[in-house]
């Protein structure tokens, strides 16, 4: 298998100028650059800019895969939009990594898998991923945690480590998110033991309407405010904050429920063994139950066809010897479909002649161990 190395940049909040896109080209004279993305990919070779410095600097999204089992996603936010003491509770080794430059926070999910895949092209991946960004903005913490998650299935964090803060929404995972665990790779078992921790929320996505309605509430003077940020300020920032207000109007905090108690590593994966057994366990019964239905299908389909032939069977015969003395291979095997039938049809009529007739075949036709040998294969 060739090497395969894809490497995609992605500009969100702001595009880049003319300098930028030329300071880019002189790492790459082949590179796809635009003023929002720098997209290539390498089968001799390798990227020659410094990843996290390109994200501090031009861009707010990354991924890269290779070929040989390396996927990595990368995420730029405001600090303010993001704090790094949030964060950290979710960081391990590898699995997820955070960095800070002056007032923004690079994340960094990475997951590797020893086997090689045969991919034709990274295109596409990160435009599925990169809802994720305004997400985390918003307070929602599902990201962080699965980056976590990808950690324990790495075996990367002690036995006896408890998981960090919960997020809710484990369950109702957004297509962003959905693609993030395909991306990952995350188990699935490790992913049912997180979502049986987290809380069901109802406004994860809210829809237009819903927001419409709230907007309509809202006194004109702090629309007025929303309004003019939106213009001023940073507007992945701003919107997160919108976001927050909607939440909390419509979701406030219960202070009397008390979160769920955080269970260890260990625990978690014993939980996820269980439920790789039971989910292995209704695989096998879900198999075993569809060849059982293919197998009374097969057996109502041959009763059917042979009902069509009962009263036949002297035309059969005549018609198996005749193929037979063809001498053809094609034909021999059509003569033993036919005995098959002979044989079947003689086992549901009781009659008693079809091994004696089969015999005088056999030693009619002696000389040709071709057609002997089909008959043995057949079982007759």
């Amino acid at each position: 298998m060739s090497e395969y190395q894809y490497y995609e940049f992605q500009a969100i909040d702001r595009p880049l100028t003319e300098k930028e896109m030329a300071e880019l080209r002189s790492y790459s004279t082949r590179a796809r650059i635009t003023p929002r993305s720098f997209a290539n990919h390498y089968e001799w070779g390798n990227f020659k800019g410094d990843e996290d410095a390109w994200m501090f600097r031009y861009f707010d999204a990354f991924l890269y895969l290779a070929n040989w089992g390396t996927h990595v996603f990368k995420v730029r936010l405001p600090s303010k939009s993001l704090d790094l003491a949030d964060v950290r509770p979710y960081c391990s080794r590898n699995s997820l990594t955070a960095r800070k430059n002056k007032d923004q926070v690079v994340l960094t999910f990475a997951s590797q898998d020893d086997e090689e895949e045969d991919w034709y092209t990274g295109e596409g991946i990160l435009s599925s991923l990169i809802a994720i960004r305004a997400e985390l903005a918003r307070g929602d913490r599902r990201a962080l945690y699965l980056g976590w998650l990808l950690a324990v299935q790495a075996d990367e964090l002690d036995v006896d480590e408890p998981e960090p803060p919960v997020p809710p929404g484990l369950g109702q995972l957004s297509a962003s998110l959905e693609a993030l665990v395909e991306f990952l790779r995350i188990e699935p078992d490790l992913l049912r033991v997180a979502a049986e921790a987290s809380a069901q929320v109802s406004t994860l996505s809210p829809a237009r309407k819903e927001l419409m309605a709230w907007l309509t509430t809202l006194p004109p003077v702090d629309k007025d405010t929303w309004l003019a940020r939106l213009f001023a300020e940073d507007t992945l920032s701003v919107s997160a904050e919108l976001h927050r207000r909607f939440v909390q109007d419509h979701d406030p905090v219960q202070p009397s429920l008390a979160p769920p108690p955080r269970r260890t590593i260990g625990e978690i994966r014993r939980i996820a063994e269980r439920h790789a057994a039971e989910r292995r366990q209704n695989a096998e019964r879900e198999a075993a139950a569809e060849v059982d239905r293919r197998q009374r299908q097969a057996a109502r389909e041959r009763a059917k066809h042979l009902d069509t032939l009962v009263g036949k069977e002297t035309r059969l015969w005549a018609d198996a010897e005749r193929l037979v003395a063809t001498k053809q291979p094609k034909n021999y095997d059509a003569a033993v479909q036919l005995l098959v039938d002979l044989r079947d049809l003689a086992a549901r009529s009781g009659a008693g002649d079809f091994e004696t007739r089969l015999e005088a075949l056999r030693a009619l036709h002696a000389q040709k161990p071709s057609l002997l040998k089909r008959i043995a294969k057949a079982g007759l």
